[in-house]
């Protein structure tokens, strides 16, 4: 976790990444096993591969969600709040990838005691290829300010300043 504050942050910047795998079938199948998604697209080859035409078994989409809550959550810290996200499921992950959580500070502003950070966020596999675009709103403390109160509720932040 970080002790990240709204004045360390510049547009422009990326976040640290957040990496996973290579995964494997165990890891496809845990996941979809403690989700209860029995899909067999998560666990059976032939299934996947023969029954829905797949390349392979596929990663599920609330592991590939989780993985970018982890990326955002790691980096707004204990005193951060990640407000809001949204992504696209664009593309399919298969055991043997590798991948990257990643983020990209496009916009900043200050609000009241808080800073509001956007960012451009993706999921991409070990052959760069960006299968989750998405972007994502985090609220920061101010240096010495208090940290984002919990639960977050946007009155908070009050109005925006230059």
């Amino acid at each position: 976790m970080s002790d990240i504050c709204f004045e360390d942050v510049s547009v422009g910047q990326d976040i640290p990444t957040v990496v996973k795998g290579p995964m494997s079938v165990t890891h496809v199948m845990r996941w979809s096993s403690a989700m209860e998604n029995w899909h067999r697209i998560h666990y059976d080859w032939k299934f996947a591969t023969e029954h829905d035409k797949l390349p392979d078994v596929v990663v599920n989409g609330s592991w590939k969600q989780h993985v970018l809550i982890q990326l955002l959550t790691d980096w707004a810290g204990e005193r951060g709040w990640l407000w809001k996200t949204r992504f696209q499921f664009r593309g399919m992950n298969h055991p043997g990838d590798t991948i990257t959580a990643w983020g990209r500070v496009t916009a900043t502003e200050r609000r009241g005691d808080f800073g509001v950070v956007q960012l451009e966020i993706g999921l991409r596999n070990h052959k760069g290829v960006e299968g989750t675009p998405g972007n994502a709103t985090v609220v920061l403390p101010c240096r010495g300010g208090p940290a984002v109160p919990y639960p977050f509720d946007p009155a908070c932040l009050g109005p925006a300043s230059s």
